[in-house]
């Protein structure tokens, strides 16, 4: 804890974050060195490896507690999701094999979470993302784990989100044609709800759980990222699922629907209870929608 001591900022305003999630941030830092290396990863600096501990969502739970970016813990994990950082713009975050998008964004969307959107490292990889874009307006890997079919000549859903998550940090939010194609896909999802893409993300039961922290598809990521968007605010589909995550605040409060096992025992994300970091994140959302576009 010694690194991020006087770095928990409040993010939320007058909502109580900060030093009463000082035993969540402990928790988090106890496992960096799980895998066998420093910083949640691997001694061959794999990124996504062990999940839910993963050096990239690691570093996203501590900056939902109001850990500052600038903390000594958070500038080397910086400097570790760069060095995966490929010339043409994407990110190897496994040492071999095929560098997937998927990858790319989630390494993407944690340093503009940082605040290195200003990195022109990170400009070429936007750049990367727009030339490589289907036709569909998603993103989409060609790995079939499920087989091939109708349904993964979809872009995958998920990767799109968080995509758009990232974009949104840039000059390009509702300034760049493509996103609005990227938007439109994630919206005509509502509409076709069975599970799309080579990765099978569909909007059923589980969708419709508010999870946080956001680590997985569902309601609540899927409204606060298309709340950024111009495209999207006014459309009956995103409407709609405004008005199904609205249904489930509790007097303008979040409480956890779902969260994964491994993280059940964090005060920040309990299932059942009301947390603070996520009503921020709802905040947001209505603060979005009263924008003037």
């Amino acid at each position: 804890m010694d690194e991020i001591k006087g770095s928990v900022r409040n993010p939320g305003g007058n909502l109580p974050v900060g030093g009463q999630y000082g035993s969540d941030a402990e928790a988090i830092l106890s496992h960096r060195y799980d895998n066998g290396a420093d910083l949640w990863t691997t001694p061959d600096k794999r990124l996504s490896k062990g999940s839910p501990f993963s050096t990239l969502e690691s570093v996203m739970y501590l900056l939902e507690l109001g850990v500052d970016p600038g903390a000594p813990v958070l500038k080397a994990a910086v400097d570790l999701i760069f060095g995966a950082w490929q010339e043409d713009g994407r990110f190897r975050v496994y040492p071999r094999g095929a560098i997937y998008p998927c990858q790319t964004i989630s390494a993407a969307n944690t340093l503009c979470h940082m605040g290195c959107v200003r990195d022109a490292r990170l400009r070429k990889t936007f750049r990367h993302l727009l030339d490589t874009q289907y036709h569909d307006g998603g993103w989409r890997c060609n790995k079939f784990s499920y087989g091939r079919g109708p349904e993964t000549e979809y872009s995958n859903p998920f990767p799109t989100l968080k995509a758009l998550d990232a974009f949104r940090f840039s000059d390009l939010l509702n300034n760049e044609p493509a996103l609005d194609m990227a938007v439109d896909f994630l919206l005509a999802q509502w509409t076709i709800r069975k599970p799309i893409g080579p990765c099978h993300y569909g909007i059923g039961t589980l969708f419709m759980q508010v999870e946080y922290p956001f680590r997985n598809y569902n309601l609540f990521v899927y409204v606060y990222v298309l709340s950024f968007y111009k495209r999207a605010r006014g459309d009956r589909r995103f409407l709609q699922a405004l008005d199904a995550l609205m249904a489930k605040a509790v007097k303008e409060q979040i409480v956890v629907e779902r969260v994964v096992p491994k993280l059940a025992g964090l005060s920040f994300c309990r299932k059942g209870q009301v947390s603070f970091p996520a009503t921020k994140r709802y905040h947001e959302i209505l603060n979005n929608l009263k924008t003037q576009d």
